[in-house]
């Protein structure tokens, strides 16, 4: 398992990417600035989806900022260099930890829909949801929340002005960056998408070819939009580039305004804490449905003892909690400010003993006996993660996304910015199919202003073993991933918590009623006694995931990066 010490010394990582195809590769590289060791300070550890954008967050650390201001300058290299999977066109969520407060905050940075939007533009004449049209296209596109995420950070916790936060991004966009297969084959994914748009055809293609790994692609109208930032982060909502981006997407048939962008802001919100074996778990509250979601599963573990239990006993828990979980999730998230999702009862300790009485050790639960939800919604797994702890302690973990491949494969007029297809978040039409399965609310249906739910779940975890931060790609799947590793980090009779990121994964969302097992992870005996139970366990063809993970020991004088094995190790140097 490859793990890196952050001695003195910055280290990088490669975060994964699980795109939204059915076959996924990722590659990680290590990364050791010996040279560049002046500010990294002992307990400086960054893991991004690039090892520019993780360039990038430790040249500001060693001009004297903090992880806020690497957390923006990861965030805008990012853009530059995985345009198909995060960007200025996109949203996020950010999970803080201000070290000389001692307070955690939630930064709320999901787009939101336009004013002008309504369900019936993305369905047909019987009803039923035209999927083309919330995935490609104007019409696809929620307003941002990106930029307005970076002003917030550097007006309230980072350190340096945000032109030196942006400086590295700007050169990466104007200089270029060298192209690299998940480059390349995020393009073959999506190629007829971005085709159908002149403006991203020429960016993202080599004068009408596609880029080969090795060639340099450059962005010079992203480089001025990140330049006129850089100067003026307002620009984007109130300036000329809100003024280009609305002209555009009104031109190409969409729906926007300059309103819209003009009243778009990030939510800080109060993070959803459990307790849970003794250890804190904090992490994303709504429109994510991250934290309600663990805070049932972890309360019905902790009622069943779950460490108490042999293997095949704790998987069964888990699936079963899963199943609840994933059903409420499905009845009642959407964005707190237009559902009224019960949350405190749904966190509560007397609800999961309720939830969890249904259990049976012996058999499975017949996903059809929970209550029924009848709208379906589609998560796209585009998305990336990094964390970030510097030598003063303050930690970051976010976690962004455009969506699908290169989201709505529209670039906004000549700003360089590359749109999301977030609207495909939203629950479209009663009884429409889902690419991924997962069901949905009217909570998550469409309404102008509203965000759509999401299960991008950056994590921090306090122990007797230490801090971790965690998170991970992945769609639906980001959840279950996510507890699956806290409950091995916290096992008690587990003393290397390298195995967070290493573990097989299994899934369960209530609908479909089966339990998604990774390929070569489980022997033949536990599918088995599973099975007996009554699950209908399918192994799927593919691996999922790529957790990224910072851990620093109880007196954080130490921390270490953590890699997912289902990435490809690169070299250190």
């Amino acid at each position: 398992m490859p793990v890196r010490t952050a001695s003195r010394v910055c280290w990088l990582v490669r975060v994964g990417l699980l795109v939204k195809v059915s076959i996924f590769y990722s590659f990680i590289f290590f990364f050791s600035l010996v040279s560049q060791q002046a500010h990294a300070g002992d307990d400086c550890a960054i893991a991004t989806a690039h090892p520019e954008a993780t360039a990038a967050g430790c040249k500001v650390l060693r001009n004297g900022g903090n992880a806020f201001d690497a957390a923006i300058a990861v965030t805008a290299a990012l853009s530059v260099v995985e345009p198909y999977s995060s960007g200025l066109g996109g949203g996020g969520f950010y999970l803080l930890h201000v070290a000389d407060s001692d307070r955690d905050v939630f930064i709320d940075a999901r787009e939101v829909a336009p004013e002008r939007v309504s369900e019936s533009m993305y369905l047909n004449a019987a009803g039923k949801a035209v999927p083309q049209r919330s995935r490609e296209g104007p019409l696809a596109a929620a307003i941002p929340g990106i930029p307005a995420a970076l002003k917030h950070l550097s007006k309230y916790y980072a350190k340096l002005p945000v032109r030196s936060d942006l400086q590295p991004a700007i050169m990466l966009a104007r200089n270029g960056f060298s192209v690299d297969p998940r480059y390349v084959r995020a393009v073959g994914w999506v190629e007829k998408r971005i085709r159908k748009f002149a403006l991203a055809e020429r960016i993202f293609f080599n004068q009408g070819e596609r880029y080969k790994v090795g060639e340099i692609l450059r962005q010079p109208e992203l480089a001025k939009t990140l330049e006129v930032m850089a100067e003026d982060l307002d620009s984007f909502y109130h300036g000329e580039i809100a003024e280009e981006m609305v002209n555009h997407v009104i031109s190409s048939g969409g729906n926007w305004t300059r309103k819209d962008l003009q009243n778009y802001e990030v939510k800080e919100r109060e993070a959803v804490t459990i307790d849970f074996s003794g250890a804190k778990i904090i992490t994303a509250p709504l429109p994510s449905s991250g934290g309600l979601v663990m805070s049932q599963v972890f309360n019905i573990l902790e009622d069943w003892s779950y460490y108490n239990h042999d293997k095949i006993a704790r998987s069964h828990l888990m699936v079963e909690a899963m199943r609840r979980g994933y059903n409420d999730r499905a009845r009642f998230m959407g964005d707190p400010e237009f559902s009224n999702a019960p949350v405190k009862q749904l966190m509560s300790l007397e609800y999961a003993r309720k939830r969890g009485q249904s259990i049976s050790l012996d058999s499975a639960t017949d996903s059809d006996s929970l209550p029924t939800v009848f709208d379906l919604s589609l998560e796209g797994e585009e998305t990336t993660h990094f964390s970030i702890v510097d030598d003063d302690g303050n930690r970051v973990a976010a976690t962004l996304s455009i969506n699908g491949p290169f989201g709505s494969g529209m670039v906004a007029g000549n700003t360089g910015i590359l749109l999301n297809n977030h609207m495909d978040d939203f629950s479209i039409g009663i009884g429409t199919g889902n690419a991924y399965e997962l069901v949905g609310n009217r909570a998550n249906g469409i309404e102008p202003g509203k965000r759509p739910l999401s299960s991008m779940s950056p994590t921090f975890v306090e122990s007797e073993k230490g801090v971790l931060a965690i998170g991970t790609p992945g769609g639906s799947r980001i959840i279950s991933m996510v507890m699956l590793s806290i409950l091995e980090y916290l096992d008690p009779s587990d003393v290397d918590p390298s195995a967070v990121v290493s573990l097989a994964r299994y899934h369960h969302q209530y609908l479909p009623d089966r339990v998604q097992v990774e390929p070569n992870g489980f022997d033949e005996a536990w599918i088995f006694e599973l099975r007996r139970k009554g699950h209908d366990v399918q192994v799927y063809h593919r691996k999922w995931g790529n957790m990224q993970a910072v851990h620093c020991d109880v007196s954080q004088t130490k921390c270490s990066v953590l890699n997912d094995p289902r990435g490809l190790a690169g070299v250190v140097f």
